[in-house]
């Protein structure tokens, strides 16, 4: 194919964008509700991120992949034509990664799921034909945009109020969170391995059974437990820290479940998101190496190495400023409240992984902070930064297929030199 080398070039620099830019601004879903609720500072929550982040993409990152790359478009309406795809595929990879720079910079938690479909569904009805969008397909990622922070922020209310039944409400409630807190991590090992051996790892050869995950689940979650039942053990509690608020050396053992929660939070966030990133190259490559637009195509390990670096470094680099709007600005957070929506988000994200539904970790968590709130009353949350994150939400989708529109015509006219290839 003519050009291929300029097409190959491209597609990993426009991919390490789009991951840079994810890193940039979803890092806030993963660890903006440790760092709002003190349980770790900015710089170990870009440590923590930046380990958990590449591991989720790296080794769960291939299920969701599939889904992006294959689902929205027709492909037999450019089998003709297959670098029509690969110029969509560009666009759509700059588009979105430069959206997301704008979002990052002013710290709007945008959705990059919104952006890199809003992008590919943009240059496709433009480019290609309206008909060439497989429009049940988008309408059921559309739905799982509603349903997920729907869903998150039910699991969000219930965790947080099984806190408040099993701990907060007790006559020594530091006494009950020594006796529930490791159970809770428990569950964190638990779902987190459990999601990841059934789907997550299936395409680096490891295909378990439901009994033999569930049981390499379990180890994993007492292992898990143990750790942090050792680390419960070495916090120093002083009674006396207690007489201005009742919970303080109650939230400092939440604060070593929001680390657990934190890092499930990353891998589930990695594993979901780094498919807006490394789905278009994938698609790129197939087209490059066989000249023709295949259903499916083999996801390389450089392709998913390419995702995790580019998600370390925008977390690196720009990923506080959207920390600051989800951590402190929708509802007042405590180590307990951003550990309950913490693990709901996680739980959501990493489910939506392991079944392939390419969902928002931005709506899931955002929808798991407001459930938290509401389980505190209406008027805990902030309802003025609800409204311009959501308005940040809608104008997502357009400016992302606007901006793939212009880019998918610029290349065309930049390579382009007619049907024959």
């Amino acid at each position: 194919m003519e050009f291929s080398f300029w097409y190959l070039g491209l597609a990993a620099a426009f991919g390490l964008f789009m991951a840079w830019g994810i890193g940039a601004n979803d890092v806030a879903n993963a660890m903006a509700t440790s760092v709002g609720a003190k349980a770790l500072t900015i710089k170990q929550a870009i440590i923590v991120a930046a380990v958990f982040e590449f591991a989720g993409a790296f080794l769960a990152g291939g299920q969701v992949t599939s889904t992006i790359r294959k689902g929205i478009i027709d492909a037999t309406a450019i089998n003709g034509n297959p670098e029509l795809l690969v110029y969509g595929m560009l666009a759509a990879l700059l588009a979105a990664g430069i959206w997301l720079l704008v979002a990052s910079k002013n710290g709007w938690p945008v959705s990059t799921t919104h952006s890199i479909v809003g992008a590919i569904v943009g240059f496709a009805a433009v480019g290609i034909g309206v008909e060439s969008v497989h429009w049940s397909k988008v309408a059921t990622i559309a739905a799982s945009w509603v349903v997920s922070p729907l869903l998150s922020g039910f699991l969000a209310f219930f965790i947080f109020m099984s806190v408040q039944k099993l701990i907060l409400s007790k006559k020594d409630p530091l006494k009950y969170a020594k006796k529930y807190v490791p159970f809770y991590i428990f569950f964190v090992g638990f779902i987190l391995a459990l999601v990841t051996l059934l789907k997550g790892l299936k395409h680096i050869g490891l295909d378990l059974s439901f009994g033999e995950a569930v049981i390499i689940a379990g180890v994993c979650g007492l292992i898990t437990m143990a750790i942090g039942a050792f680390a419960i053990k070495r916090i120093k509690i002083d009674p006396d820290e207690d007489s201005d608020f009742r919970f303080t050396n109650v939230e400092k053992i939440f604060g070593i479940l929001m680390i657990f929660t934190a890092c499930g939070m990353a891998f589930a966030h990695g594993s979901n998101d780094v498919a807006n990133a490394v789905g278009p190259v994938a698609a790129i490559v197939s087209i490059v190496k066989t000249g023709a637009v295949a259903q499916k195509s083999e996801l390389a390990t450089w392709i998913l190495l390419l995702g995790g670096i580019g998600i370390v470094l925008g977390l690196a680099t720009y990923g506080w400023r959207v920390m600051a709007t989800v951590g402190k600005k929708i509802t007042e957070l405590t180590p307990s409240r951003g550990f309950a929506a913490e693990l709901a988000a996680a739980s959501t994200v990493v489910i939506a992984s392991g079944t392939g539904i390419p969902v928002s970790t931005t709506h899931t968590l955002v929808g798991a902070v407001l459930g938290v709130g509401i389980a505190r009353g209406i008027g805990a949350i902030n309802l003025r930064v609800v409204r311009n994150i959501m308005l940040s939400w809608i104008v997502t989708l357009p400016a992302g297929g606007i901006l793939a529109i212009l880019f998918f015509f610029l290349l065309k006219g930049m390579f382009y030199n007619g049907p024959a290839i």
